[in-house]
């Protein structure tokens, strides 16, 4: 496997829902390109609001997705093209093999390194603005040249 690419995504938005629908869009996108998704939630609320959102996000749309469970032989064993995890849940959980990791935790997971394509999805608040500067020095020192793109 190449190097892991990494893209920011910068959005205007402040309100809560601004990266998880953003995060929607993104999957989507990715989905009908024929990839496999792992999305990454700061807590287990985040990721049942992800879960939620992923059915109802956009009319028509139809992006069959898994809200990962806790136990370790219901995520190695899913087969869904989009899983969806949290933090909360524990980092020594396996997670099955997918193309692109959406993060949208306020720090990097410690599996970062497991996926070729890295999503940050950055909310245009001064906490959101500060932990994705955060992220982004975290993977620079680690060798990444992460990119920058401004959603508007």
């Amino acid at each position: 496997m190449g190097a892991t690419r990494v893209s920011f995504y910068v959005l205007n938005g402040t309100d809560a829902t601004t990266r998880l629908g953003y995060a929607c869009r993104l999957t989507e996108k990715a989905y009908k390109l024929k990839n496999r998704i792992h999305a990454h939630a700061r807590d287990a609320q985040m990721a049942s609001a992800l879960d939620v959102l992923l059915w109802t996000f956009r009319q028509g749309s139809f992006v069959p997705h898994e809200l990962l469970a806790t136990s370790s032989e219901a995520q190695a064993a899913s087969v869904a093209p989009v899983t969806i995890g949290s933090a909360d849940a524990g980092e020594a959980v396996p997670l099955p093999a997918a193309d692109l990791l959406i993060n949208l935790a306020d720090e990097v997971p410690a599996f970062f390194d497991r996926f070729p394509r890295i999503a940050e999805i950055i909310d245009g608040s001064p906490a959101g603005r500060e932990a994705g500067r955060a992220r982004h020095r975290f993977y620079r020192d680690r060798g990444l040249e992460p990119e920058t793109h401004e959603v508007t």
